[in-house]
C-alpha cells in the first residue's frame, strides 16, 4: 500500500486509564489526508485525554497510534510533531516574554526539518511559501500588526491565533486544535472557524477539532466523531451525527434546541 493511500493517523482501540478510571475507552478513528473532522461530546467525555493520547502528550495504556504507517504509540511528543502532527492547548500555550514574532520563530526552529542541501540557500521545496517566515505566517493568521508586542499584551483571541501559528511553523500534516473558541465572541467564533477551514484548504492539512460550540462547528466540518464516557458513539457527517438517537439523548438534547438538532 502506498504513504498517500494510508490514514494520516490511524488510532485503534486507544485506551487510557489513570488508576480504576477508564478515561478513553476503546476509541478507534481513523483521519484521512485532506478531512475537517470535529470532536464532540459532554463534559467528562474523554475529548481532550483521547488528544493527550493522539498526540503523545500521554501514554495510552493500550492500543494503535500510526502516523503515515509508523507505530508511535508510547512515543514522546516531538516524535509526533517530526511525523507532521501538531496541536494546540485548552489554554494557549505561548511565551508571554518574548515577542509575538519571536513565538513564530521559535516554532520554525522547533521544526528543525529544513532539507541540509538548501540550508545555504534558504529553499524549502516541499514547504509552502506561507509557512516559511514568522512575517509570512503571521499574516496567514491575522497578526502582522502585533508582530513586535510582548505575546502576554495581546487579547486572548489573539493568543489563540498565536498558538495556531506555532503549530503551523512546525510545518504540519495533521492539526489537531483543542476548544480553540473558548472565551471567544460569537463574532471571533465564526472567524476562528472561517479561518481554521481557510487553513485545511490553503495548506492542504488534516485538521481535527475539538470544540464545545457545538452548532458552529457543525457547519464548518465534514465528518464528526462523538465520544461519552469514554467511548465513541457516533461517527459520520454532521446530518448523520444530529439524528442520531444516542448522541441526542447522551449531548446533543442539552446543547441544541430540537429544531437546530434536526435542521
Amino acid at each position: 500500500m502506498s504513504t498517500e493511500a494510508l490514514p494520516l493517523l490511524d488510532a485503534r482501540e486507544v485506551t487510557v486509564r489513570f488508576g480504576g478510571l477508564t478515561a478513553v475507552d476503546a476509541v478507534s478513528a481513523r483521519f484521512m489526508p485532506g478531512e475537517l473532522v470535529g470532536i464532540i461530546g459532554p463534559n467528562g467525555a474523554g475529548k481532550t485525554t483521547f488528544f493527550n493520547a493522539i498526540s503523545g502528550v500521554t501514554k495510552p495504556s493500550s492500543g494503535t497510534l500510526q502516523v503515515q504507517g509508523r507505530e508511535l504509540a508510547g512515543k514522546a511528543p516531538h516524535r509526533f510533531a517530526a511525523n507532521g502532527l501538531a496541536r494546540t492547548f485548552q489554554t494557549p500555550r505561548t511565551f508571554g516574554d518574548m515577542l509575538v514574532r519571536d513565538n513564530i520563530a521559535f516554532g520554525l526552529k522547533f521544526a528543525g526539518r529544513r532539507p541540509r542541501k538548501y540550508v545555504f540557500w534558504g529553499e524549502e521545496t516541499t514547504v509552502p511559501w506561507v509557512l516559511r517566515t514568522p512575517e509570512s505566517i503571521l499574516g496567514l493568521i491575522g497578526l502582522s500588526a502585533q508582530a513586535g508586542l510582548p505575546a502576554a499584551a495581546i487579547t486572548p483571541s489573539q493568543q489563540r491565533l498565536l498558538e495556531i501559528g506555532m503549530a503551523l511553523a512546525t510545518r504540519p500534516r495533521l492539526l489537531l486544535l483543542d476548544e480553540v473558541a473558548a472565551g471567544l465572541t460569537e463574532f471571533e467564533l465564526e472567524e476562528m472557524a472561517r479561518l481554521i477551514r481557510r487553513l485545511r484548504d490553503e495548506l492542504d492539512l488534516t485538521v481535527v477539532w475539538i470544540e464545545h460550540a457545538v452548532t458552529t462547528l457543525l457547519r464548518h466540518v465534514e465528518r464528526v466523531i462523538v465520544l461519552h464516557q469514554g467511548r465513541k458513539i457516533a461517527d459520520g457527517t454532521p446530518a448523520e451525527v444530529v439524528r442520531n438517537a444516542e448522541v441526542i439523548e447522551a449531548y446533543l438534547g442539552d446543547e441544541m434546541s430540537e429544531e437546530e438538532a434536526t435542521a
